[in-house]
């Protein structure tokens, strides 16, 4: 498969050969990309919720009620969760939210998630993401220019300083470099700018799975 490149100012800069093993599959497996998005954020959630059990409740221990003979129940300590002030019963304790996910059903997600943005025609290529000057309103005029409101931008193996600088406060356009690309990511943004040394990275992470295997 081929894709167009384009220049920062929009203009035509020949053409870029894909692997249609994850630009060009036809079957999306929805399925399998909720459970890679599932699994990044599982793993990105705190898990610092923690409530009061009943070790963590000061309260006197000495026994405030007569075993007997007062017409209610037999209690033997105030931290009781049925109390005001007491403990809460089972409540959410500091823990890991992650879970485990195989490593192919991961590379599996991540190409049917640059697949449907090829299939939904929401790829672009660059030839490079490079400014002379880390100046704002230069790259936000560029990206007007090609139809970028809404974007997610992958670099090569580091991110222009220039430009990761000038596209920090663009509302909704997010730059990581080629080893960050991830499905949640890609998915949460309209438009998929790649550049041409982000295709190479690609191809060198799908590939070398496979000489892997």
């Amino acid at each position: 498969m081929e894709l167009s490149v384009k220049t920062l100012e929009g203009k035509a800069a020949g053409k870029a050969t894909v692997d249609d093993a994850v630009f060009g599959i036809e079957d999306i497996r929805g399925d399998v990309i909720q459970r890679m998005v599932r699994y990044q954020l599982a793993k990105r959630q705190a898990g610092t919720h923690k409530t009061q059990e009943r070790a963590d409740v000061s309260v006197t221990t000495k026994k405030y009620i007569r075993q007997k003979g007062s017409g209610g129940a037999r209690h033997g300590s105030k931290n009781a969760n049925i109390f005001v002030g007491g403990a809460v019963a089972h409540g959410p304790r500091v823990r890991s939210h992650a879970h485990a996910l195989p490593k192919k059903v991961r590379k599996m997600a991540l190409a049917h998630a640059l697949s449907s943005k090829v299939k939904s025609d929401a790829v672009l290529v660059l030839d490079k993401a490079e400014l002379k000057e880390g100046k704002t309103k230069e790259l936000s005029a560029k990206l007007a220019k090609l139809g970028l409101s809404n974007a997610l931008i992958i670099s090569g193996a580091t991110v222009d300083e220039n430009f990761a600088k000038a596209a920090r406060n663009i509302p909704n356009v997010d730059v990581l470099p080629a080893a960050g690309l991830n499905v949640y990511d890609v998915l949460r943004r309209k438009t998929l700018v790649l550049t041409k040394d982000a295709l190479e990275s690609i191809d060198a992470r799908f590939n070398g799975a496979k000489a892997e295997a």
